[in-house]
């Protein structure tokens, strides 16, 4: 999602607010290693470290904090990344919910008040079999899934984060779309009573999300309830949300309640608060530009040492292979 400033409105962060303090801690203490010339030997100790990490990459790390929600690795072409995992601490202490806050460790401090249970999610409009389905029936409506996807932010950051849970294709055959049906539209919980942000002026509550048809349905677009082989921290969505990998991460609506089939484009939050800067599509795309800053490179949290280097961005995120053809003719400007 975008960053709101208290002081000037919409506005790209600082680099100094997409590095976590323990980047900054390193990097002194790999200064002071270097003058006292012991960069040599700190250096292979963190290339041990790295190698470690990398020798055990087929198995996800569980933090140990949330009831276990372990999920099979994927078959989905593309759904496992082979890079690094972001940190849990960082992948639950920074992101961006603005119904607790629009600072970056807001939703952590905040989103304890958010009560997840019990928690139903209505499926209506264009569909054969309109419904509700409590939590505990949505999870195992289909096996469990662990998708490593990259999660670009249009703000420029980046992270790598295990996710667990099914295709949302799953859920959407189940109930049967109308032919008409050409959009779904994903409403999120806007409850005054636990979420303290909820009524500021910075969006239009609740927040709303929309993907096309063909863009929910395929195999990549996940439903997902876990992160990290446990269920998803309140400050992440819990307990379900949307997680779309080729596009912005403020696409993949949090906490959702409500699904919704139409045959009209949905109207989507970023895009009602700042049209000209939010598309409906919004995929990660690092030839057009967000118009204030560039969207060419992104800075992976937790690479943020002494000698890393901003990223190049990838069209589609990396996942032009899986997802390209949905956009076959489009101009990718016009519809950004």
């Amino acid at each position: 999602m975008p960053f709101h400033s208290r002081h000037s409105g919409f506005n790209h962060p600082l680099s100094s607010e997409i590095t976590p303090r323990a980047a900054y801690e390193g990097r002194r203490d790999m200064l002071r290693l270097m003058a006292g010339g012991a960069a040599g030997a700190a250096l292979a100790a963190w290339a041990g470290r790295e190698a470690l990490a990398q020798a055990a990459a087929g198995v996800t790390p569980r933090p140990g904090k949330l009831a276990a929600l372990p999920g099979a690795k994927s078959t989905v072409a593309g759904a496992v990344s082979m890079e690094k995992l972001t940190d849990y601490k960082d992948a639950s202490t920074y992101n961006n919910f603005y119904e607790f806050g629009t600072d970056k460790a807001d939703p952590a401090r905040n989103a304890h008040t958010l009560k997840t249970s019990p928690w139903t999610v209505e499926v209506e409009g264009m569909v054969k079999k309109p419904g509700k389905y409590g939590i505990e029936d949505l999870v195992k409506l289909s096996a469990q899934e662990e998708r490593i996807y990259r999660l670009r932010c249009v703000e420029g950051w980046s992270m790598v984060i295990p996710w667990v849970g099914y295709s949302l294709a799953e859920l959407i055959k189940r109930v049967e779309p109308q032919g008409s049906a050409k959009y779904v539209e994903f409403v999120t919980l806007a409850d005054k009573a636990t979420m303290p942000f909820v009524g500021s002026r910075v969006l239009d509550w609740p927040y709303v999300e929309g993907l096309r048809m063909d863009e929910a349905m395929h195999p990549l677009t996940l439903l997902a309830f876990g992160m990290y082989g446990e269920v998803l921290p309140n400050q992440n969505g819990a307990p379900v949300r949307l997680v779309v990998p080729w596009k912005y991460g403020f696409k993949s609506a949090k906490s959702i309640v409500k699904i919704r089939f139409t045959d009209k484009e949905p109207g989507t939050a970023w895009n009602k608060a700042a049209q000209q800067e939010y598309g409906f599509y919004s995929n990660v795309n690092p030839n057009v530009d967000h118009p204030r800053w560039s969207q060419a490179t992104e800075r992976r949290i937790g690479e943020d040492g002494l000698f890393a280097k901003k990223r190049k961005t990838l069209m589609f995120n990396g996942y032009e292979a899986q997802v390209g053809q949905l956009y076959a003719g489009m101009d990718l400007k016009k519809f950004y």
